[in-house]
């Protein structure tokens, strides 16, 4: 049982009784669902590296998409392009873009009670996202309420039949990315909350990013993000208090690679892939780490934890109420020499760096 309630969180973010305008399968779903769209719905099967397909999936570590920018060029940065988005995915069959083999360096995806997550790092100038862009936030929500990008849908088979998910967050930046979509529910809109768009992947999605590793895995459902007890955390707010600690997850299954032809290895113990292309100085592991104040998108370090636990029972969560004016710094042992900024420019010019 998780340690906190959202029916006793006396919080701007409570969760109310949601309902949403329509529900599709991509089976019935129209051409388009959103006023000024720019891609479609209606996308058939197999895959085609020009689609403006805008459906993603999260169904496995070798079967889950994330949205990129249709087109490459230095102007693609998530920040200009983030309305028009298409889907890119590992596995073919959607009509959607194929994620170039050798693109994702680690990939980890968790199936909880509530939602399903994919967390990793690669190369994703391979799917035209510039080098060095911090990246951002989409969600089904957006500033007019038709998404970022606009008209884009997520669906999932993971908890049974194929359904879509209405509230999801994906945040994806030139060396990793995230997505998570929730269950359907009362508490979906508050684990899949958008609001902290430039605190980051590993900030709002606390997990496993380590590199040359594939794995699927159960879990325990995060704590709610921004949310500390009786406070709430709001983007600049004078202290940015720390990223939740990783969940744990259990009944690990590892993968040597995913790409069209992924094999799974032993349960609970990763292999590293013969080859794949990865940043070289993508982190095996980071210490425990925080946010600064106004950091932009995926600067955040991992948050501490471990993502992995070898028993398959699961452990409960822990959690203490963190005050919003908890003090903030940046720590991280034997960081590559890559990561050193000073903090006046580590978040222009970084995104993972050591502001002491």
């Amino acid at each position: 049982m998780l340690p906190w309630t959202l029916a006793a969180l006396a919080l701007p973010l409570a969760v109310r009784a949601q309902t949403y305008s329509a529900t599709y399968l991509p089976s019935n779903v129209p051409p388009t669902t959103e006023q000024g769209q720019s891609g479609a719905n209606q996308c058939g099967t197999g895959f085609n590296q020009t689609s403006e397909c805008q459906n993603v999936y999260i169904n496995a570590v070798d079967d889950f998409c994330i949205f990129g920018p249709p087109e490459p060029g230095p102007d693609s940065v998530i920040g200009n392009t983030e309305r028009i988005e298409v889907s890119w995915c590992i596995k073919s069959g959607y009509g959607t873009r194929i994620i170039p083999d050798g693109a994702i360096a680690g990939a980890h995806f968790v199936q909880t009670p509530d939602y399903v997550q994919v967390t990793g790092v690669g190369d994703l100038t391979m799917i035209n996202i510039p080098q060095g862009d911090a990246g951002g936030e989409l969600d089904p929500h957006g500033a007019d309420g038709n998404g970022n990008p606009i008209g884009g849908l997520v669906f999932s088979q993971a908890f049974g039949q194929l359904e879509q998910l209405h509230e999801w967050t994906n945040f994806v930046a030139y060396n990793e990315f995230c997505i998570r979509g929730c269950k359907d529910g009362p508490n979906a809109p508050t684990l899949c909350q958008h609001i902290y768009d430039v605190m980051g992947c590993f900030w709002n999605m606390p997990a496993n990013y380590d590199t040359s590793v594939f794995e699927d895995c159960l879990g325990d459902t995060a704590l709610p993000m921004g949310v500390y007890g009786t406070s709430t955390f709001f983007q600049g707010d004078p202290s940015t208090p720390p990223a939740h600690p990783a969940p744990p997850s259990s009944q690990c299954t590892s993968f040597s690679t995913i790409g069209n032809l992924a094999v799974s290895t032993s349960a609970g113990v990763s292999s590293a892939p013969a080859s794949v292309s990865a940043l070289s100085s993508a982190p095996s592991s980071v210490a425990s780490s925080t946010a600064p104040p106004g950091a932009s998108a995926s600067s955040s370090l991992h948050a501490s934890g471990s993502a992995s636990s070898a028993s398959s029972s699961r452990a409960a969560v822990t959690s203490s109420a963190i005050p919003s004016s908890v003090a903030v710094s940046l720590h991280h042992a034997d960081p590559p020499a890559a990561w050193f900024r000073s903090c006046d420019s580590c978040v222009q010019l970084c995104q993972l760096c050591l502001c002491a």
